[in-house]
């Protein structure tokens, strides 16, 4: 018996356990996976982006039509209260030229251990290897390595992740467990994830150069950045700012989306460039000794057949500056970074607990809430775990 048992060792499982061991419970975590945050690690090795330091309103629009939800959580615990976090665990932060914030290790598994560290010491205890399969009248049932496994909880906080990445233990497979429970879910979709493009084979050369600076547009979303070229598509950072609307967006023929090659050339500049007289030079050379077009962007350029066709240089500034890249589909759930889709709003209390399950809350990439990199999916875990561990301590407190 524990007072309070946390499924999922991610950073919202992690933030839920912490707050309840503050409020004097006796907390056990359990995770699916042999060691705890394996996703949290993985998104690390390239640089732990714990949050991102920039305007109210804008980061609040990174979360779209979440945002209403999100926001009471996020305004107690934003993005300079995840910055004290870490540094309340001796990681310091510095913050990037993009407004992003790193650990100065840059990596995640110091920031892991640290708090893993510190939440034993607070007497949180750990059971790995440990997956849920659902719920025995009052107990929590799990396969683990020494048999089925039951465990009675006065609260649970489920923290299971989304549905992608399924190696590192976001498979999604719990849905099935809260469907049967009558709790309200909206299907997973892929989210932060690329398109498929069909490229021709002189694009061979290129896939995994990163095109940059542009600017990606589709309908009224627009977004400054770079993306980087693959053997199946498109990816990278400024994909993912568009993903979403890119695959709400898409029909039978996929989308089209618009890329300034030239973002920090103002059309009237570029169109009197493009004045000037050609001579014998190919179109090729012309771009590249004009204005700068070469290598992946020139590849661009020439993938798109009636791009090559234009000559007039108001229409070839046009194409320069809105270049039609057609898009077949998203990449697959389980390659997508992080997911739509999962438990709703309509589901749940203020505090996160699920209406049908009293005593049972949710946080984390579970919930129905999607937002891009560069800071947003973090900050929003370790909130959503924050609240669903402190709403999970009062529930105890008001039962007894």
């Amino acid at each position: 018996m524990t007072d309070a048992l946390v499924i999922g060792g991610g950073p919202a499982g992690l933030m839920a356990a912490e707050m309840l061991a503050d409020a004097g419970h006796s907390v056990l975590v359990a995770e699916a996976k042999p060691t705890m945050g394996r996703k949290l690690l993985m998104a690390g090795k390239s640089g732990l982006n714990l949050t991102k330091n920039e305007e109210y309103e804008p980061f609040m629009a990174a979360y779209g039509t979440a945002r209403g939800w999100l926001e009471p959580m996020l305004a107690d615990f934003n993005p300079s209260d995840v910055q004290d976090w870490a540094e309340g665990l001796e990681q310091k932060v510095f913050t990037g030229s993009s407004g992003r914030v790193f650990p100065e290790t840059m990596k995640a598994s110091p920031l892991l251990r640290a708090w893993i560290g510190r939440l034993a010491g607070k007497g949180v205890r750990f059971e790995t290897r440990w997956r849920w399969r659902g719920f025995d009248e009052s107990s929590a049932l799990f396969d683990t390595p020494r048999g089925v496994q039951k465990i009675k909880a006065q609260t649970t906080v489920l923290a299971l992740g989304g549905a992608s990445w399924s190696r590192l233990g976001s498979d999604g497979a719990w849905a099935s467990i809260l469907a049967d429970k009558a709790v309200e879910l909206s299907p997973f979709k892929p989210a932060n994830m690329g398109f498929l493009v069909p490229w021709s084979s002189h694009m061979a050369p290129y896939f995994g150069s990163p095109v940059k600076p542009v600017r990606l547009s589709f309908g009224k979303h627009s977004v400054y950045g770079e993306f980087v070229v693959s053997r199946k598509g498109v990816e990278g950072g400024a994909i993912y700012h568009l993903a979403a609307a890119l695959r709400d967006g898409m029909d039978k023929d996929g989308a089209e989306m618009r890329i300034d090659l030239l973002p920090d050339l103002p059309m009237p500049l570029l169109a009197e460039k493009l004045r000037q007289t050609r001579g014998k030079k190919s179109l090729g050379t012309f771009l590249r000794k004009t204005v700068g077009i070469s290598g992946v962007k020139a590849a661009l350029f020439n993938e798109n057949e009636q791009a090559r066709r234009v000559d007039n240089p108001f229409d070839l500034a046009g194409m320069l500056k809105a270049l039609p890249l057609r898009l077949a589909a998203p990449r697959p759930l389980d390659e997508a970074i992080s997911t739509a889709g999962g438990v709703t709003r309509a589901a749940l209390t203020d505090g996160l607990m699920l209406k049908n399950l009293p005593g049972v809350f949710c946080a984390g990439e579970m919930l129905d809430w999607e937002a891009p990199t560069g800071g947003y999916l973090l900050t929003a875990c370790l909130a959503t775990g924050r609240v669903a561990g402190k709403a999970a301590a009062a529930f105890m407190a008001k039962a007894s």
